[in-house]
């Protein structure tokens, strides 16, 4: 899940995997699977790279629980 704020300087968390699209209007509007939508302060720019890290914490994650040391 990534941090994003609301146009009231509101955070919440929201599953990036529930993403259909992000609207490029003045401000970014997520739209969700269900349809639901936020408008939100980041930028497509920011949120991409939100999504990003948070997957590449997730590999790192992955990666170092899955090493096994078969000596």
């Amino acid at each position: 899940m990534i941090v994003l704020t609301k146009m009231n300087n509101k955070q919440f968390l929201i599953n990036h995997n529930q993403i259909e699209c992000i609207e490029l209007i003045p401000e970014c509007k997520i739209v969700m699977m269900n349809h639901d939508y936020y408008i939100v302060r980041d930028t497509a720019e920011e949120i991409i790279q939100k999504i990003a890290d948070y997957n590449a914490k997730v590999q790192d994650i992955h990666r170092e629980i899955s090493v096994v040391d078969r000596r």
